[in-house]
């Protein structure tokens, strides 16, 4: 099992968030995510900074996506973090949801076909070539090519996909894929699509490193890890999906109250009508039982724990607990 750890921008500010990373890298992680959200701190400062400040941890962003940023541009940060973080750039492409694209006016709905060639582009980009490309969703002239020589030709571009054809395209196209396991349940409906993307393509499916994106929260007082999610199950709740949240009994309806509440701007109130059993939805508890937790995500096809949300009470004491505890038991 490898280890990822993500941060959000609310965990903490973003010099803060930058210290984290450093002692995340210290206590054993593999790689850092920085989710690059609409309206959120911006991910390619924030990674750019994180590559100064380490040495071995692998960076990358985790929903870069190929409608608010081109392809051109995507291409041209990755291939600039590797170089300045000497080759420990990953790149997170695709989205969790439309909907957050669709703020700013912008149809995703070929969210597939922008995805499969979006991610073909850049790999010609980054490889050398002269990207004169026609496709349904960008068309490209013989002027669009790079102007530097990357470090590296070949940068792994993770997938971050969501239902299951476009999981399956993930393992299709990807070198890794990035779901939602939230639940973490939901492994068991997220990895076979994955696999079988691979399979179809000839590719071979233990071939793609599958870094599933949970929310963790782990203290010595379960109590108090448990509480601390309520304010990230109520915003994020509402985009779950369906197959995902019936793995623990849930449905998206039972988020309709958090949704109308945050539509409204109301955010205290939709964290109040967080439920015992959406708790479910995130990995919590003490060290022991974040450990069995993940014991059964390794059951279920995931190769990466990629562990966001609010980490724990205290972010810093969760992230010594994991390097003390957590990831030695997986070593």
């Amino acid at each position: 099992m490898k280890f990822g750890i993500r941060f959000i921008g609310y965990v903490a500010s973003m010099r803060e968030i930058i210290r984290l990373s450093v002692l995340s890298e210290r206590a054993g992680f593999e790689y850092v995510w920085f989710p690059h959200d609409t309206f959120m701190q911006n991910t390619w400062v924030t990674t750019t900074a994180v590559a100064e400040h380490t040495d071995k941890i692998k960076i990358g962003s985790v929903g870069t996506n190929p409608y608010t940023t081109s392809p051109a541009e995507i291409a041209t940060y990755i291939a600039t973090l590797d170089e300045l973080s000497q080759g420990r750039a990953v790149l997170g492409l695709g989205l969790h949801t439309e909907k957050m694209v669709e703020w700013t006016g912008i149809d995703a709905g070929n969210y597939m076909t922008a995805t499969r060639e979006a991610t073909a582009i850049i790999r010609a980009l980054l490889r050398g070539e002269v990207v004169d490309f026609q496709g349904e969703q960008f068309n490209w002239s013989d002027q669009c090519y790079l102007r530097f020589t990357p470090m590296r030709a070949h940068i792994p571009i993770y997938i971050c996909p969501f239902g299951e054809d476009y999981l399956a395209l993930s393992g299709e196209i990807g070198d890794g894929s990035l779901p939602m396991i939230t639940p973490p349940d939901s492994a068991n409906y997220m990895v076979p699509p994955i696999r079988e993307g691979a399979i179809k393509t000839g590719r071979n499916p233990d071939d793609i490193d599958i870094a599933g994106c949970a929310w963790l929260s782990v203290s010595r007082d379960r109590a108090a890890a448990t509480s601390v999610l309520r304010s990230m199950i109520a915003y994020f709740g509402p985009y779950l999906e369906a197959p995902a949240l019936a793995d623990i009994g849930l449905t998206p309806g039972d988020f309709t109250a958090i949704s109308n509440h945050l539509d409204a701007g109301r955010y205290e109130e939709a964290e109040a009508c967080v439920t015992d059993d959406m708790y479910k939805l995130a990995l919590a508890g003490t060290p022991k039982e974040i450990i069995s937790q993940i014991e059964r995500l390794a059951e279920q096809g995931i190769t990466q724990v990629n562990l966001g949300g609010p980490l724990g009470p205290d972010p810093e004491q969760a992230i010594r607990l994991m390097g003390e505890e957590v990831i030695p038991y997986f070593q």
